[in-house]
Order: C-alpha cells, then structure tokens, then sequence
C-alpha cells in the first residue's frame, strides 16, 4: 500500500482554518502558490508566482531605503517615490522584511513540508469529524506542484481526513488524474464556457479544463463547478445560457455562482500591478436573480 512522503515540500501562502465555503463541513484550506492562469480579476494575486513574493505598503513605508541597502540580491530599487521590487531577481530570504523599520514589506509565501501542514491540519480534526469537514487545497492551483499536492493529500487521506480541492483543472490529464485520486471532492472553477473569451480572460484555453472537468465526471468523481461571474466578461444572459448547455453537454446539473468582488484590490497596490477592475463595482446575489433563473430554466440547479 502506497504510503505518504511525509518530508516533501512546497511553497504555500495561507492556511485558513473553520473555512466554511471551501467544500462540506468545517474544513482547514491550505493555499498553495503558483497558478498557469492570470485571470484579470484574480483575488490572489499574491498566489500567482510560484516563489516567495515581497509586498510592498506605501502608506507604511518611510522612505528610509534601508530594504535596498539591506537586499543581497539587489531586487529592489526605487522609482519616484515607489520602491519596486524585482520578483524574478528576489530569492525569497526575507532579509529585507526582517531588517524593514516600519513593517511596511511583507512576505507571501514560504516552505513548508506535509508533516508540517498536517500538524496544523489535524489541530481541528475534532470539528472535521462532528461537521463531516476535513482539508481543502486551493491556491493559486495545486495542480500546479503535483507532487506535494498529492503527497498531502495522501497524508491526510492517511489520517481519515475529507479531502477537496479548488481547482482550475488546467494541467494534463495524466497530471490531473494522478492527484485527483486522493480528492474527495472537486470544487471545479470555470471561468468562460467561450475558448476564445477564456483565453482573452485568463491567458489560457478553456480546453484542458473542460476535458479534466468530463473526465472527473465520468471517472465517478464528485465535481461541484464554480463559476465566478465577472462585469462584462461572462456576465450575460446568453453566458448563462451557454454555461447551462456547456454543463448538461458533460452530465451535470448543478454550479455554483459566485459574484465578482473586491477582497484582492489592496494587494494589487501591495505588489505594484496594475489591476483591470479598479474600482468596478462588486456584485451581490441579488444582482444575479435574472442571471440564476437563467441555469433554472435550463435545468441546471444553480445556487449562489
């Protein structure tokens, strides 16, 4: 029987525990860093490069420029009255953030190995069993670090945990089926049913993904779709309708919506990126009856 490498790696961001909107029950959600999608209304932005991440805040710096004196690698520099930082030049140690007067860097993203996360996972175990919860690994995209994501995975699976993932299933499907054995239960994101407005949205095809998310269906797996509805993206009537028939086309009758917000604006101004929805007005689930009735008469149980 297959055992878990208990002493693999990878780079994560978060642990979020009592996560109640990341699968069944009560769950701990591990986000782990890097994604091969740039999704331009991204809430993570920080969780889109696979390495360490320096964030920079303006209203907490004092302009001491101690941080490029300080950094070995000389990846920071200065631009007017902005410090910018040079993320492929940075190696992530931190020497900047440690030495920062006013705490004005912070740090995204760090390595940690299975036995590591689990002890925190198996903290809450308790609430897991009462709750029917467990571990869930979003990201960025876990599929992105298989063999960690699948180690972890294998580990908790080990320790009778649930285990869910958010993913946007863009990853081979040799890849893809190879981790999703030790999945539970698969909260699929999908961002366009449109090849063509998927990759004007995201920067990749919608083609992997589509066939990973048929697959997982067919292979018995269980598969909630999610999709993230965007301002003038994929936000029409006709987008609903289309998704409706893209979901019955694979044997599924069930989403859920999600309405676009602004959790990640700030972070945009944190790393120095520009961010294409600035300002755009969230949505709240009463601004998308119409767009849920839509899926309802199509017969497709869509919730929000």
């Amino acid at each position: 029987m297959e055992k878990a490498n208990r002493n693999t790696t990878g780079i994560i961001f978060n642990i979020q525990k009592f996560s109640v909107n990341d699968g069944p029950g009560i769950r701990t959600t591990v986000f782990l860093k890097g994604c091969p999608l740039r999704c331009k209304w991204c809430a993570n932005p920080e969780s889109q490069l696979v390495q360490t991440q320096i964030l920079w805040d303006q209203k907490k710096c004092i302009n001491c420029h101690h941080c490029i004196e300080t950094c070995p690698q000389n990846a920071i520099g200065v631009s007017g009255t902005f410090i910018k930082i040079n993320h492929n030049q940075c190696n992530g140690c931190k020497k900047c953030v440690n030495e920062c007067i006013n705490n004005a860097l912070d740090a995204q993203g760090e390595q940690k190995s299975v036995e590591e996360i689990l002890k925190i996972v198996l903290q809450d175990q308790v609430f897991y069993e009462e709750s029917g919860g467990g571990l869930t690994l979003s990201g960025g995209e876990l599929l992105l670090q298989p063999d960690f994501s699948r180690e972890l995975l294998l580990a908790a699976k080990e320790e009778g945990l649930h285990t869910c993932c958010e993913t946007t299933g863009f990853a081979t499907q040799e890849t893809f089926d190879w981790v999703m054995e030790q999945v539970d239960y698969i909260l699929f994101d999908m961002k366009h049913w449109s090849a063509d407005k998927h990759i004007e949205g995201t920067n990749v095809s919608n083609e992997l993904p589509l066939l990973n998310m048929k697959h997982a269906i067919e292979s018995g797996k269980t598969v909630l779709p999610r999709i993230p509805v965007i301002p003038e993206f994929n936000d029409s009537l006709e987008d609903a309708k289309e998704f409706a028939k893209t979901l019955h086309n694979m044997g599924i009758n069930k989403c859920q919506l999600l309405p676009f917000h602004q959790f990640g604006e700030n972070k945009y101004h944190l790393l120095n990126q520009k961010y294409d929805y600035e300002n755009v007005p969230s949505y709240h689930p009463e601004d998308l009856k119409e767009y849920l009735n839509v899926f309802k008469e199509n017969n497709i149980n869509a919730f929000i």
